[in-house]
């Protein structure tokens, strides 16, 4: 390309969720051509407005019930391990900034259809709750008086 190269010496240790967060020398501020110009090839991360999450049930549409949409039907995540690292993930995925609170047992109303996630531990920087680490889709040891919830900026 003929712009200017922003970065360079780029290092990361891959759970940075920005540019912004890898180590490289200061912005503008590079030792070499467009023959080095980098690219990538995104997989795996949910494509902007394709969100799997949503909150139900709650005051606003950045407050509610967490659901997750799963073979074809939405609904819910058990409380068990719910931490503000996971409700920072599900806000950021349903675009409402960051999280105020995790809320716990049935803050927003009992789900009831099936429990699709249980025990999930998010380092904060997913893109989306499904990428966060949990028990297999459908295995849980709780009801919908567990269901887990979120309050986001």
């Amino acid at each position: 390309g003929a712009d200017p190269i922003w970065l360079a010496n780029v290092h990361c240790a891959g759970m940075e969720a920005a540019l912004s967060e890898w180590w490289a020398r200061p912005w503008g501020a590079q030792n070499c051509g467009h023959g080095e110009d980098a690219s990538v090839l995104c997989s795996g991360a949910p494509a902007p407005g394709s969100t799997r999450t949503r909150l139900a049930n709650g005051s606003s549409f950045c407050s509610g019930r967490v659901e997750v949409l799963h073979d074809g039907e939405w609904d819910t995540v058990c409380d068990d391990s719910w931490s503000l690292m996971d409700a920072e993930v599900v806000c950021r995925e349903v675009g409402c900034g960051q999280a105020l609170s995790a809320q716990f047992g049935a803050a927003f109303g009992q789900g009831s259809g099936p429990i699709w996630l249980d025990e999930v531990t998010c380092a904060g920087t997913e893109a989306a709750l499904s990428l966060c680490q949990a028990r297999s889709w459908g295995s849980h040891h709780c009801n919908h008086r567990e269901d887990a919830g979120v309050e986001c900026t």
